[in-house]
């Protein structure tokens, strides 16, 4: 089920995928993954997604970007 999260209309494993293929994470792209789990209907592909960047995050490997 694709579900989208954000004013751009992109899904989250669109938006994932960007994230790992830039090596960042932008303000952008925190707003829209924060309103994914505000809006608490995430699958658990998408709960797993989340916290592969998490983990990305936490060990160095993304970066966040202002």
């Amino acid at each position: 089920m694709k579900s989208y999260y954000n004013w751009h209309c992109i899904t989250l494993e669109a938006l994932c995928g960007k994230i790992m293929v830039a090596g960042q994470i932008t303000i952008s792209d925190r707003y829209q993954i924060r309103s994914a789990l505000l809006n608490d209907t995430l699958s658990e592909p998408e709960q797993i997604l989340i916290n592969r960047l998490l983990y990305g995050i936490r060990h160095g490997l993304l970066r966040i970007a202002d």
